[in-house]
């Protein structure tokens, strides 16, 4: 019985590193097939609500990973930071350095089709706009992506 309690004392020493680790690049891919699978299976219009929803299946750790859905032109269709930013036209929007991010993400996408670009945003786990690089991918004429934080 002793050995047990031991192995379950040392638990939160061991999961305590992995809890607090950064996102990765392939963790930010990944969300994005699985919001674009999860839109596929449900369609659209479900699938932005769940990536809105605040505790939605669509955030990982602790809500710094989350999806966001853009027209073609600009315009959010869903935030995984929140309900305030669907509806929002973005298409002019730059970050703290000039960087019109949004029509970057736009000629990415209809150029490629997919892949990262790097601006400055809000990290909502630390409160601060912090590089950050998002992977877009096009699905049904719409953006979907994923960004991770710069550390």
């Amino acid at each position: 019985m002793r050995p047990n309690l031991a192995a379950l004392l040392c638990l939160p020493v061991i999961c305590m590193p992995m809890a607090a680790q950064n996102a990765t690049p392939a963790e930010a891919e990944a969300l994005v097939k699985e919001a674009i699978a999860y839109a596929k299976t449900h369609g659209k219009d479900a699938a932005c609500k769940e990536i809105t929803r605040p505790d939605g299946s669509l955030r990982k750790h602790g809500g710094e990973l989350y999806v966001f859905v853009n027209t073609m032109d600009g315009k959010n269709l869903a935030h995984g930071m929140g309900a305030r930013f669907v509806g929002a036209d973005q298409s002019k929007a730059k970050d703290p350095d000039g960087v019109e991010y949004m029509q970057e993400r736009i000629k990415l996408a209809k150029t490629k089709g997919k892949g990262w670009h790097e601006y400055k945003y809000l990290n909502p786990k630390t409160g601060k706009k912090e590089t950050k690089a998002s992977y877009i991918e096009v699905w049904d004429g719409l953006i979907f992506g994923a960004g991770i934080y710069k550390k």
